[in-house]
């Protein structure tokens, strides 16, 4: 069957790090698997990128840090393959051509003080360029043919810079065009993660869980049995460990579940990554480069229909409450719409929403980083409802987390909100707003960052998530 590896950024970190995702994809070929590898750029080189685009940009560019990628790139490939001097000569040839060109649009940058979101897509997504050689080289090295293409060449995305989203018909095209003869004479293709191209063949990027994405787009175009994600953690769990001791992986969980997770702070697959294998149900499993022997987690439309009604806690810091209310907004029309079309018009994420059926009061959950501007435009569009007393009140809330409980088996289970408040209320908690879709995936709550780890704890003892189901 043909599976998709994914290799992230501490799974490709160093010299070391390589040597195992190269004998890893080696080892799965060998059981008789065609292999198609994407991999991530070592760790901490995209944020240099960035960090340089930046500086760049107000015209403080120094060539210093084409020398130092380099040398660190280079350092990895004279531990993988000193004694194959063409391959080795190779390789510094393909990192000495992406830091030329790394390092012209950082001159160029620095002269016209201007990152555009295009110049930046361009620059951050040069450590997957650099990376893809060496990953290449190390498979070759091993015995099994490998080579290293751009996905500039495979997935075709919209001009969305920053952020792209693939255009999967084209990509299919082009994926089968590039890559499925070289699977078929049974080498392992080795895919920057991260970056993809316009029809036009402009750069992009495509956003957070970029390679994770990268990789679920790959497995979709290709028809994969399965996709791997190869990180630094054994799976997805039933809490943060340094909150809950006790917390366990969890061996099996479907699509929605993860989305859920990811999107409610889970250091899980980012929901929009896994879509395209959602959408071709391709299973996804999660699994520790640093200890391959753990089965993981797997990823899957239907999950475990068996496990328990409540499988996860997970939460959210760093966050916002805002609350309107007044007495005055009761059969008012129009103050709902109002106030998501400010939110919208300042391309804030709403995490959680709660309205008090006496209409008296909405409140929704920001980032602390989005908050203080929402919360400016609502205070300028509201103006007239807060003169006339519709609203008493805008109001900001700091030092808020959401905590959510999250399963598939909690829709038509009775019970589970008694569980939850029961437990936060034995230990002492105070529950600030309440959110519950009509999904009953998840039972989504505010409360004080201070008691958000408590809350985590309570509500995993609470369901005996330390044992398996």
């Amino acid at each position: 069957m043909l599976i998709v590896m994914k290799f992230g950024g501490s799974s490709v970190g160093s010299a070391e790090r390589i040597a195992q995702a190269a004998q890893l994809a080696v080892d799965t070929a060998a059981k008789g698997h065609q292999v198609v590898v994407v991999t991530s750029a070592m760790s901490k080189v995209t944020d240099a990128l960035i960090d340089a685009a930046r500086l760049a940009s107000t015209g403080q560019w120094s060539p210093a840090l084409r020398q130092e990628l380099f040398d660190r790139h280079e350092a990895a490939a004279d531990a993988l393959i000193r004694n194959d001097p063409a391959r080795h000569a190779a390789v510094l040839d393909a990192l000495g051509q992406r830091l030329e060109r790394f390092e012209k649009l950082c001159f160029g940058l620095s002269l016209v003080h201007e990152l555009t979101p295009r110049l930046l897509d361009a620059i951050s997504g040069t450590g997957e360029m650099l990376a893809a050689p060496l990953v290449a080289a190390a498979i070759a090295a091993r015995g099994r043919p490998s080579k290293a293409v751009d996905a500039t060449e495979l997935i075709v995305t919209t001009d969305q810079y920053g952020g792209a989203e693939p255009l999967m018909d084209a990509t299919r095209v082009k994926m089968a065009a590039r890559l499925q003869p070289s699977i078929a004479r049974g080498e392992i293709p080795v895919v920057t993660g991260f970056i993809a191209a316009t029809a036009d063949g402009v750069m992009t990027t495509l956003g957070r869980g970029g390679s994770d994405y990268s990789a679920s787009i790959v497995g979709a175009a290709l028809d994969a049995a399965e996709i791997w994600i190869w990180t630094d953690v054994d799976g997805v769990m039933t809490a943060n460990p340094s909150e809950v001791p006790e917390a366990r992986t969890l061996s099996e969980i479907s699509y929605s579940e993860a989305s859920e997770l990811a999107y409610y702070g889970a250091r899980v697959l980012h929901y929009k990554t896994i879509l395209p294998a959602f959408r071709q149900r391709i299973p996804v499993r999660i699994l520790n480069s640093f200890n391959p022997g753990h089965p993981g987690t797997r990823v899957s439309v239907e999950g475990n229909r068996a496990a328990r009604s409540v499988k996860a806690v997970t939460s959210i810091r760093g966050v916002i409450l805002v609350a309107i209310s007044g007495t005055g907004m009761q059969a008012i029309p129009g103050i709902a719409a109002k106030t998501f079309d400010v939110v919208a018009a300042q391309q804030a994420n709403v995490l959680m929403i709660s309205q008090a059926s006496s209409e008296n009061n909405i409140c929704f959950v920001l980032s602390a980083v989005e908050a203080p501007r929402v919360v400016t435009a609502l205070r300028a569009a509201l103006e007239f409802e807060l003169m006339r007393g519709h609203i008493d009140e805008i109001a900001a809330e700091q030092q808020v987390a959401i905590v959510a409980a999250v399963g598939d088996r909690m829709r038509g289970t009775p019970g589970i909100a008694a569980t939850v408040f029961g437990a936060l209320g034995e230990a002492g908690i105070n529950v600030i707003a309440i959110s519950q879709g009509s999904s009953e995936r998840n039972i989504s709550l505010v409360v004080t960052e201070r008691d958000a780890a408590g809350a985590v704890r309570a509500i995993h003892r609470a369901f005996q998530l330390d044992k398996a189901s």
